[in-house]
């Protein structure tokens, strides 16, 4: 029996290979602000992940196991060192410091496990809820999907707002931004576009990212209060990098977002991603940057400010059938100073984008909400983005929301206006009353097209201007009580028949008889 055991050692001993592999392993030369420079590790890769020993730092209490590793990702290949910054506790990383390369790029874990889930840039749980449990991980970093493997946008996503699914429509696969000065509602109008998905219905609902980017932590909790009350929690993942995080982190908390996105889109599915806000991360880019010892170029931002929004933003794509004909939608936010969008970053974020939804602080101080500047905003989408019975009633309204602008500017010095003009500036006001929503309070596209039509037919050209939105209001209680199968109709069929139209304006008599007290002007 020993024999035998001595006879299977010797052939296991003989037969035994030794293999090696190489490790890349440096030494942390310098450190501050976030940004290590490391001598050795030459063959790094760009953005590779690389590994701080804090083994040698952990006090006899405690076990290497216990003890949080910190990691960085390098950015700047030099020729004798390799700069990295630090995506972690920077106050754990040393000079003399072992820095060992992983070889891989860095990534994110993504999967179903995350939705519904607070996570930081890396994808760490920080909502108290526990682990993630997620098999599979994709690089921050990833080429865009080529012309060939995209298809046309032609599927509508709604935003629940009036102003916007009618004039400046956003199809599932576009890049609509959305730009304005500090509190003019931009965060607003994105989040009632999350909150608007409960009433797609559950096949069609589109995954939500909501990527917080160097807001302060008491926002993000607000809207994560919010989405939860109203059950939307349920299709959203929340990426937070808030102010107090590393400006490496703030800049890569985008990309962590979309490549999240991607894993679903990749299954066929819709996913809207939301970057509140690309101004802050060209800011952390920036100190990024400089940390780095780049070279700044305009405005004191490094040259490829540009190509850091395009790669993100050139993500969104509505992928072919023969890849599962899932998509990405983003709604970039940008905040403007004093309404200036010819500044450095707007421009680049306009040029990229299919559009952009321009908010304005006139408007807002005015009460128009959503504040939406018509003249400013346009979907370069457009109507085929749109659903049919969306599509009929909205042209005529944009053209009559543009005239008024233009003639609200002239009537103020204009001291006798004759008959036409006068009813126009009446018609335009009740439009631009019609048009403002409270927030939280988005509409489905049957009712937003009933109350166009109501609009366009001139049913409110006799309530007094101030007691347009009440009317309307009222309108859609109405219909909902009595005529509930006119708007099934639009919503079942996606336009208005000549039938369906016939009905609303009986509809319409019959809601002007039963509030006789609204039509008194």
């Amino acid at each position: 029996m020993t024999t035998t055991i001595v006879e299977k050692l010797r052939k296991q001993i003989e037969s035994f290979e030794t293999t090696t592999t190489p490790e890349g392993v440096g030494t942390v030369v310098s450190v501050g602000d976030g940004v290590a420079e490391i001598d050795g590790l030459p063959h790094a890769l760009m953005a590779e992940m690389l590994e701080f020993d804090t083994s040698s730092d952990i006090s006899l209490s405690e076990t290497i196991a216990d003890s949080d590793r910190v990691f960085g990702m390098a950015l700047n290949l030099e020729e004798h060192s390799v700069r990295a910054v630090v995506l972690g506790d920077t106050r754990k990383v040393k000079e003399g410091m072992t820095v060992r390369s992983t070889g891989r790029v860095l990534s994110v874990p993504v999967g179903e496990a995350l939705v519904g889930r607070v996570v930081n840039t890396l994808g760490e749980p920080i909502d108290g809820k526990g682990p993630i449990e997620t098999q599979k991980m994709y690089p921050v970093e990833r080429p865009a999907h080529s012309v060939m493997e995209r298809s046309p946008v032609k599927s509508p996503l709604q935003t629940g707002l009036k102003a916007i699914d009618s004039m400046i429509p956003i199809g599932r696969g576009q890049r609509e931004l959305i730009i304005g000065d500090r509190f003019t509602g931009k965060t607003t109008v994105a989040i009632d576009t999350i909150l608007n998905q409960l009433n797609e219905p559950e096949e069609r609902r589109p995954i939500c990212i909501y990527v917080a980017i160097g807001q302060k932590e008491s926002k993000t909790a607000r809207i994560m209060a919010k989405l939860k009350e109203a059950g939307a929690m349920d299709f959203t993942i929340i990426v937070n990098a808030p102010a107090s995080d590393p400006a490496a982190l703030q800049f890569l908390a985008p990309y962590a977002g979309v490549s999240m996105g991607e894993y679903f889109m990749e299954q066929g599915k819709d996913v809207l991603v939301i970057y509140d806000d690309l101004s802050k991360q060209s800011v952390a880019y920036r100190e990024v940057s400089l940390l780095l010892r780049r070279p700044p170029g305009r405005e004191a931002f490094p040259g490829d400010i540009f190509y850091l929004h395009s790669r993100l933003l050139e993500r969104s794509a509505k992928l072919s059938k023969e890849l599962g004909g899932g998509s990405i939608t983003a709604l970039p936010i940008i905040e403007t100073q004093e309404g200036d969008v010819s500044a450095y970053i707007p421009t680049n974020v306009i040029s990229i984008t299919d559009g952009q939804i321009f908010l304005e602080t006139d408007l807002f101080n005015k009460g128009v909400r959503p504040a939406i500047n018509v003249g400013l905003s346009v979907s370069r989408v457009g109507s085929s983005a749109q659903t049919k019975a969306m599509k009929s009633v909205a042209g005529k309204m944009r053209i009559e929301l543009a005239q008024y602008r233009e003639l609200e500017a002239f009537a103020q010095f204009a001291g006798d206006l004759d008959e036409d003009t006068k009813r126009r500036l009446d018609k335009g006001a009740r439009l631009v009353e019609v048009l403002k929503q409270p927030h939280s309070k988005p509409l489905t596209v049957e009712k937003q097209v009933v109350t166009i039509i109501a609009a366009n037919e001139g049913l409110f050209d006799e309530v007094k201007v101030e007691d347009t939105q009440t009317a309307a209001d009222k309108l859609i209680e109405y219909l909902e009580n009595q005529h509930a199968d006119s708007l099934k109709d639009i919503k079942d069929t996606g336009e208005v028949s000549d039938a369906t139209k016939e009905k609303l304006t009986r509809a319409f008599d019959q809601f002007k008889e039963a509030h006789k007290g609204l039509f008194n002007n």
